[in-house]
């Protein structure tokens, strides 16, 4: 599992835990969630994300 990184706002998505404050059940990949996903902090879309090592 992976985590990801908004780069405008620092929120961090790990795939493992999801989060329960913004209904991502823990194990679903970035990859598979909705196209139009957005940052629950800032708004912006997928693309401002980046994976963090």
């Amino acid at each position: 599992m992976k985590t990801w990184v908004c780069t405008v706002c620092g929120w961090v998505y790990d795939e493992a835990k999801g989060d329960a404050d913004y209904d991502l059940a823990p194990g679903v990949a970035f990859d598979d969630l909705p196209e139009d996903f957005v940052c629950p902090l800032c708004g912006v879309d997928k693309s401002m994300f980046e994976q963090q090592e």
